[in-house]
């Protein structure tokens, strides 16, 4: 039997994209718009992480976008076209955050999917996390000692 010949870029692979990931993981919008409703209604609350969220004036625009988001994340649907870096810059966020916020979408998606759909997500959100910490919080370099000889390294 010959392989099918692979399926072109553009709205068709992208939706049998999706139906592998839903195959394989259990996830689907549905699901992870139950999952943010939860795991955002935990952070909201969270005495770290609650201060971030105090300007979201309208929670549910917000639930709309991030499934949107987190919809393009997991399952490839492309409907998501912001910039989340541009959109956290002005919340001052630290190392200490961006660990919490991965244990408690852990601890969460854990609860809400299968094993598969939760490892998915996971891999996900540690990347996104990864990224956001590195573009977001400036990497502090040692200063050069006075006593190091010239051309060393301190």
């Amino acid at each position: 039997m010959q392989p099918s010949p692979p399926i072109p870029e553009g709205p068709e692979r992208r939706a049998a994209l999706t139906a592998e990931i839903t195959a394989g993981t259990g996830l689907n919008p549905s699901a992870i718009e139950h999952f943010l409703r939860a795991f955002y209604g935990a952070a909201r609350t969270d005495p770290l992480l609650a201060p971030a969220f105090a300007g979201v004036t309208d929670w549910e625009a917000h639930i709309a976008t991030i499934t949107r988001f987190w919809s393009s994340v997991a399952l490839m649907t492309g409907g998501y076209h912001g910039q989340p870096m541009q959109a956290h810059a002005h919340l001052r966020l630290t190392p200490s955050h961006f660990a919490r916020w991965v244990a408690l979408f852990e601890e969460i998606a854990r609860a809400h999917f299968s094993a598969a759909g939760a490892a998915h997500m996971i891999d996900r959100a540690r990347r996104i996390a990864r990224s956001l910490e590195m573009g977001l919080i400036p990497l502090t370099l040692p200063t050069a000692h006075a006593s190091a000889p010239q051309g060393a390294l301190s």
